[in-house]
């Protein structure tokens, strides 16, 4: 299987976006600034949403669907939420096309034009909430604790697969609480929920903390978050979870009946995950030989190459790999046996590589007479010799150890690129040389934090949540400053 990735060192935007198209992950597709998500991507997708949906269920909630139309009035509702969409919102006029008279193919039907704009769902708050005003009347109705998978429409400019692309796939969850208490309380755990993922199947560390206030989602009053960092020293956004007050609630007048018989306004919370958890995935573990995926997301744990020339080798082979699959299968493992005969075994070794397959075990005639495999591992490309009795132990045993390893070089890595700062020069200059997290001092302005992004593209990605308070000086006006809070230029 041919390569030619283009090196990271090099161009990690060209690999990027190489390795995406040869693993077979995703393509653009005839919507300018839409994807085409492929089977290999779509079954580590898969592998991501049955997880999260597992987590989500465990922290009780529930999942439902609502629709991919909102009508425009509902925008209007709250200020700052329609603030923060408006220049991203598909639009739909009209629900009809005719036939061109003048022979131009079809055309709108004006006569076709809806009595309302329908806005295609970049996010969901504004039709949920009108549907909680139905659902809730009482304390005894709440919380409400909801979840949908869904596609979204954002109208981006400048996409990359699976970074930012103008419809991409989703969950968001929606939750409606009787208390102010018990809102932040959700917020907060399902932004712990999304570390936990992140870490401990993605094998990613992640920073955890609150957005500022220019940061913040629109409509929300806080915004918890986790960042991860790329190999290339840039930040990710990898989750999102959301107080939203009463907003909400007061935008679509959702009220309840207290225990103390007295109406009150409903607290609520929205947080969400996408196929941007793709992109980290791929730029935080991969090579300069393809994917690196972290055994409790990869489609394919095990793949079992046969080594032959001759048909009665390829029979016997078989039979032992046969029951090999059997036996990683029993312990949960995914298997696929390759046993093709257009291709080469360095060509499918290329392939799995290329597609981030954790673990390859290669049998051939002598390995069969020693009663024995080769076992190769993606992430450190070491090989062993194992006897084939017990051999599936050894994988189960290999699949921790890949994934502690794949963790602990990705912590290394944010490690290495931490960097703290007390001056505005040595923050441009960590910047330009280095990148990274940097830690500083901020005077809690957004003044000074449009400055900074404007001067140097570096952004608050968070003001760390395990973060004492550290009196200092910031490095841009020189205020006062109560902590630091991480900078990164980010996706």
């Amino acid at each position: 299987m041919a390569k030619g990735l283009t090196k990271r060192s090099e161009n990690y935007s060209a690999w990027y976006n190489e390795l995406v198209k040869k693993a077979d992950l995703a393509e653009n597709s005839a919507v300018r600034g839409c994807m085409v998500i492929k089977p290999h991507g779509y079954a580590i997708w898969e592998k991501m949403q049955a997880q999260l949906d597992k987590m989500f269920k465990e922290t009780g909630h529930y999942n439902a669907y609502f629709p991919i139309f909102i009508p425009k009035s509902f925008f209007s509702k709250e200020a700052s939420h329609v603030e923060g969409f408006a220049k991203e919102c598909a639009v739909v006029t009209h629900y009809r096309l005719k036939n061109d008279p003048d022979g131009q193919g079809v055309v709108v039907d004006e006569d076709a034009k809806l009595e309302e704009e329908l806005i295609v769902r970049p996010t969901s708050e504004t039709v949920i909430w009108d549907s909680y005003k139905n659902w809730i009347q009482s304390y005894r109705d709440l919380p409400v604790l909801l979840n949908q998978w869904a596609n979204v429409v954002r109208w981006e400019m400048r996409t990359r697969l699976f970074l930012r692309t103008a419809e991409f796939l989703w969950q968001e969850g929606h939750t409606a609480h009787a208390t102010r208490q018990e809102a932040e309380a959700e917020a907060l755990q399902m932004m712990n929920v999304y570390a936990d993922f992140v870490e401990n199947y993605m094998a990613l560390p992640v920073l955890k903390g609150v957005k500022t206030e220019s940061e913040r989602f629109a409509g929300a009053e806080n915004t918890y978050c986790i960042e991860a960092l790329m190999q290339d020293g840039k930040a990710l956004q990898a989750g999102t979870s959301h107080f939203l007050g009463q907003n909400f609630a007061k935008a679509f007048d959702v009220k309840f009946l207290d225990r103390n018989n007295k109406q009150e306004y409903v607290w609520g919370t929205s947080w969400g995950v996408s196929t941007r958890l793709m992109g980290a995935l791929i730029m935080a573990h991969s090579d300069d030989e393809g994917l690196v995926l972290p055994p409790r997301l990869a489609p394919i744990q095990v793949v079992i190459v046969p080594i032959f020339k001759k048909e009665e080798e390829l029979q016997a082979i078989s039979q032992v790999a046969d029951d090999l699959t059997a036996r990683l299968r029993k312990l949960g493992l995914t298997v696929r046996y390759d046993n093709r005969d257009t291709h080469k075994p360095g060509w499918k070794f290329a392939e799995y590589e290329m597609k981030g397959v954790p673990v390859r075990i290669a049998i051939g005639p002598r390995d069969l007479a020693n009663n024995q495999a080769e076992v190769a591992r993606r992430d450190t490309k070491e090989k062993a010799i194992y006897p084939l009795e017990g051999i599936e132990n050894k994988i189960l045993q290999l699949m921790d150890e890949m994934h502690d390893n794949i963790y602990q070089r990705a912590l290394a890595f944010r490690e290495e690129h931490t960097t703290y700062v007390d001056t505005y020069d040595e923050f441009k200059r960590v910047l330009a040389d280095k990148g990274g997290f940097i830690y500083a001092h901020w005077d809690g302005t957004a003044e000074t934090e449009q400055a900074i992004k404007e001067e140097t593209k570096a952004t608050i990605r968070l003001i760390p949540l395990d973060a004492p308070e550290e009196p200092g000086t910031c490095i841009y006006s020189g205020k006062p400053s109560k902590r630091r809070v991480v900078f990164a230029v980010a996706y």
